[in-house]
């Protein structure tokens, strides 16, 4: 197992967004179903189902829609991309949403103006409560991680997110994984 030598997989997150059951029926039609993609951790998946998001200054299209149904919409962003939407964005963790700004989203039925809920994500490690005794590490603790190879480099805070359902994987942005020349799957190192 990993964690006893204190290595994790590397996970590569690109734009996304989380639909509330709400916002779904609004952008695609009443009773909509996300239709599963491809598996990721833990109960989530890539839906087939795309939207467009806009910024003031500009636009992504095919951005894809994460599932399950979410309680509240939440679009994540990499800090590249808040220079071509025109929105400064915040470093959040998901889900702390209260004075993120807004963007629009367009379906193939409607559009809708989120007040809230555009952020970046913070880097962050799932980890089974079993490997989090394994290290010593809390939820909602921070600790660094060190990359290896020709493009090495150090990620300070990285979030620890603590749940038995999760899946054992350090989730950075492309952002962060071209800057240390990164790939999914790849091996880096947990330490204080």
């Amino acid at each position: 197992m990993y964690a006893r030598e204190k290595k994790v997989p590397v996970g590569i997150s690109n734009r996304h967004i989380h639909l509330s059951q709400g916002d779904l029926a609004r952008l695609f039609g009443r009773d909509y179903s996300l239709t599963p993609y491809r598996y990721l951790i833990g109960k989530q998946f890539a839906a087939k189902e795309t939207v467009k998001i806009i910024g003031p200054k500009g636009s992504f299209d095919k951005v894809r829609i994460l599932g399950p149904i979410r309680t509240h919409s939440q679009v994540e962003v990499l800090l590249s991309d808040s220079y071509k939407l025109g929105v400064k964005v915040p470093l959040r963790q998901s889900g702390e949403l209260e004075d993120t700004p807004g963007i629009e989203v367009v379906g193939p039925c409607n559009k809708i103006q989120l007040s809230q809920g555009l952020i970046c994500a913070k880097r962050h490690i799932h980890m089974p409560s079993q490997i989090a005794r394994i290290l010593g590490v809390k939820d909602k603790e921070s600790v660094n991680v060190k990359t290896v190879g020709n493009r090495s480099l150090i990620f300070e805070k990285v979030l620890i997110r603590v749940r038995d359902d999760f899946d054992y994987e350090l989730h950075i942005d492309i952002d962060e994984a071209n800057a240390a020349n990164l790939q999914n799957d790849n091996l880096v190192e947990i330490y204080k």
